[in-house]
């Protein structure tokens, strides 16, 4: 087999590739439109700058958009444009010409790769920061009134460091402030000191805690121990503010190695926030590696002549996209749940979608 690529092979990539990055224009304009109808009224009351809402919200959220959507416009490309070339009898025509079905599966499998080598870098590299710009403008000008409930946080149990555990019976987001502060230092086996506060407030100014009412116990090796008490005191730990707002907006930030340090940290810390950190981190692999599946699933379910035409395969490839989305996202409960581990649950849907793709594919070209 010849490695230049032929007429046959750039037809199909040309077809393929056109019809993928023009069907995102268009939906991107319609999905750009609805967007600012709905948050004209936002834009106009906080006096959003036109350059602002331009650069720093829609030219982040495009690519937010893509990757969110690429297997569902993958699916439907393929879908749309090799029905078209079946009910004109172009497949059967290639067919005859002597190419083998798995030779004509090149060329999609090459431009399926090229999406997901792009889908890929766009969640390595760019949607990160593009995330970053975009949250802050939402958080800014669009969630204006904002819900502190949803950051308060009970009985909050954190080794913030080897052998120092940190408890806090409540944490107000109204006021930045943890009730009933612990900090055990404990040694092997042996507890060497414990710090308790009614509250402790967080002081941006030193980057620490203001502790009030704090009492000190020191463990010593004999009978005595060390206790001092007081009412004030400042300290600065291995725990920022930053920890107790953590939710699955805040991990769509960080890169993949500020992922797998945040990962790595809440493990050693026991923090059930880690799922979040965890599932964004299997998400960004899984959905590229989308592309090469749905294209096969495509071609398979499409490169034969129907009465139907190319409306049935079209609504047909619709329903399967949407559900692979919905069950990439069902799969998600399964970690929330503890019923799997985050790189299980998000490879799920791949693996699933993996062998009714393999079974449509042996069956294709019969």
């Amino acid at each position: 087999m010849e490695l230049k690529p032929k007429i046959l092979d750039r037809y199909i990539m040309g077809k393929f590739l056109s019809t993928f990055f023009t069907a995102l224009l268009i939906i991107i304009g319609i999905v750009i439109i609805f967007d600012i109808s709905e948050k004209i009224d936002n834009f106009v009351e906080n006096e959003v700058p036109l350059k602002t809402i331009v650069f720093d919200y829609y030219v982040n959220f495009i690519p937010y958009f893509i990757n969110m959507f690429s297997p569902l416009f993958v699916f439907i490309t393929v879908i749309f444009f090799t029905s078209r070339m079946a009910a004109n009898s172009e497949i059967v025509a290639i067919l005859s010409g002597g190419v083998s079905y798995h030779r004509m599966m090149l060329p999609y499998v090459v431009s399926a790769a090229f999406i997901a080598l792009l889908s890929l870098c766009l969640n390595l590299f760019i949607i990160p920061r593009s995330n970053a710009s975009r949250v802050d403008f939402e958080t800014k000008y669009i969630d204006t009134h904002y819900n502190y409930t949803k950051y308060n946080r009970n009985n909050v149990h954190y080794q913030i460091a080897p052998g120092q555990f940190v408890y806090v019976q409540s944490f107000s987001a109204y006021n930045n402030t943890a009730y009933k502060f612990t900090l055990e230092t404990i040694d092997g086996n042996q507890l060497v000191s414990k710090l308790t506060a009614d509250t402790a407030a967080w002081d941006s100014t030193m980057d620490g805690w203001h502790l009030r009412r704090w009492f000190i116990r020191d463990y010593g090796s004999g009978l005595e121990d060390k206790v001092r008490c007081g009412d004030q005191l400042d300290t600065v730990i291995a725990l920022k503010l930053s920890d107790f707002y953590r939710n699955q907006k805040t991990v769509e930030t960080l890169t993949r190695n500020e992922l797998n340090k945040l990962i790595a940290t809440q493990k050693m810390r026991g923090d059930t926030n880690v799922m979040y950190a965890q599932i964004e981190k299997n998400r960004r692999m899984t959905l590229p590696f989308s592309a090469f599946i749905l294209t096969i699933m495509a071609v398979a379910l499409t490169s034969k002549k129907k009465r139907g035409g190319i409306g049935l395969n079209l609504g047909l490839g619709i329903g399967l996209a949407f559900l692979y989305i919905l069950f990439l996202k069902f799969s998600e409960m399964f970690v929330f749940t503890g019923t799997m581990p985050a790189a299980l649950a998000l490879w799920l849907p791949n693996f699933v979608y993996i062998a009714i793709a393999a079974v449509l594919y042996k069956l294709a070209p019969k």
